[in-house]
């Protein structure tokens, strides 16, 4: 018999060298639409991109990548 598992999602950035992780706010949101609430707490990430999924410790992990403060 299967035994169905649902993940957990779990969102998180880099800002200033700190690794952030944050709450997914609601399973019925995208990615994109996780993405575009936690932008209005971290500014940072209006011009974030989503990178993944990837399945880490027994969870859905997206990351959010700024292209601010980087060079070349």
């Amino acid at each position: 018999m299967l035994t169905v598992t649902h993940l957990k999602r779990v969102f998180c950035f880099k800002d200033k060298q700190q690794e952030i992780e944050l709450a997914d706010p609601s399973e019925t949101f995208s990615p994109e639409a996780v993405l575009n609430f936690y932008a209005q707490t971290y500014p940072i990430l209006t011009t974030a991109s989503i990178e993944g999924p990837v399945i880490q410790n027994d969870a859905v992990l997206y990351r959010f990548v700024s292209q601010i403060g980087t060079k070349g």
